[in-house]
């Protein structure tokens, strides 16, 4: 799905900059390579571009290929860019798998489930010289970058509490979900509350150092049980409390393709006393549109403009613009930019420069998020019991 509505045009695009070289796609089956190969986004939009399939687009669909991924990052020189889009329960030995053979790695949000594999992950490609980037998309936002410029220069004051949602679409439950986002795995808090947590940190710098997390059960179509809903609560280690509400359950027919935003409360210090506010609407900008009847699936829509968006420029087909594609060329340029570093000390300096400068997630500057997942998983499975979070030599999560 990612790979579709915004990884792939997005290294399209970057290929048309000479920014990205050959893509080579790998997957289980090759259904789902077709699906993309034919989309007619890409055959309409990025006239001239397309991916190498592995395994083939012509293989026998219903055939399985679980370490297709291995023969392909085998067959790579080293120092190219492996792009990590798939469920998070895979996510560590993909990534290791590729340090190990000498490739950057770009992943989907989140890194890993655990604080340790993040920390293994760190060590790994420092030790190389390589980087792993998290693709948090929402840090790329304007209002986002804006936000943290205000909050830097003493405009809001202290956090104190939030509220944030992110409700996905209900027809998720028929897609591919139902194979991998079971209980055991995963939950919706784990999945996209995470980044309005990276979001909270990434504006004020606070840490969060206590989660709770509810679950409402339910069941996919193919019999397959998942946390369809969660609600979390987030302490940061001033105090301020964070509230998320997640889910597989944004209706269909409503205007949109989900429900998302965040409202953020503060209180002003010293002789500026009083409150202060940062309120971000992230599913509806002020656009609105009611098409012509038998044009679209819905025929009034909330309109996000901003995430990702194909649009005319003065190449051929469209260009995709908006945070979503600002996020991933961020990434790519990044990678670049360590690779252009032929000695391992130089690029362990570029290395050091990116994490520092905070902008992009890494696992050196961004492990609290696994903390996070980690927490939220010990108390999903138990009945939203309150799990602290450890910082230091001893990092890690008990009850509380």
């Amino acid at each position: 799905m990612i790979a579709h509505d915004q990884i792939l045009p997005s290294l399209y695009h970057l290929q048309r900059q000479n920014l990205a070289g050959k893509i080579t796609i790998a997957a289980r089956h090759s259904k789902m390579l077709r699906e993309l190969a034919e989309a007619p986004r890409f055959r309409d939009h990025f006239p001239g571009h397309t991916f190498e399939a592995h395994p083939g687009l012509t293989d026998d669909p219903h055939k399985s290929y679980p370490d297709m991924y291995k023969r392909v990052i085998e067959r790579m020189l080293k120092h190219q860019l492996v792009v990590v889009a798939t469920p998070e329960t895979t996510h560590n030995e993909i990534i290791r798998f590729a340090l190990e053979h000498d490739q950057h790695v770009l992943a989907v949000k989140p890194l890993v489930m655990t604080h340790k594999d993040a920390v293994a992950i760190e060590k790994l490609a420092h030790d190389r010289g390589l980087f792993v980037g998290v693709e948090y998309h929402k840090r790329f936002d304007r209002r986002s970058l804006e936000a943290k410029a205000r909050f830097a220069q003493g405009q809001f004051g202290d956090f104190r509490l939030g509220e944030a949602k992110l409700l996905e679409p209900w027809n998720y439950r028929d897609s591919n979900f139902q194979n991998w986002f079971t209980k055991e795995n995963t939950d919706p808090f784990t999945y996209i509350g995470c980044h309005y947590v990276d979001l909270v940190h990434f504006v004020t710098g606070l840490k969060p150092v206590e989660v709770s997390v509810r679950g409402v059960e339910g069941t996919f179509p193919n019999g397959n049980v998942a946390y369809m809903w969660s609600a979390a609560r987030v302490v940061f280690d001033n105090g301020g409390i964070l509230s998320v509400i997640n889910g597989l359950g944004y209706p269909d027919d409503a205007a949109g393709s989900n429900d998302q935003g965040i409202i953020l409360w503060f209180e002003a210090n010293g002789d500026r006393g009083g409150g202060a506010m940062i309120a971000h609407d992230d599913q509806f900008r002020g656009v609105q549109y009611s098409f012509a009847k038998g044009t679209a699936p819905k025929l009034y829509n909330f309109v996000n403009p901003d995430y990702f968006r194909l649009v005319a420029w003065e190449g051929e087909g469209l260009k995709p613009v908006g945070y979503g594609y600002d996020s991933v060329e961020g990434l790519v340029r990044a990678a670049s930019r360590v690779a252009a570093e032929h000695d391992l000390a130089k690029r362990q300096a570029a290395l050091r420069e990116i994490d520092a400068r905070g902008l992009i997630a890494t696992p050196a500057n961004s492990a609290y998020n696994e903390l996070v997942t980690e927490a939220a998983r010990l108390s999903i499975t138990n009945d939203g019991r309150n799990v602290r979070i450890r910082y230091g030599d001893s990092a890690g999560v008990e009850f509380a």
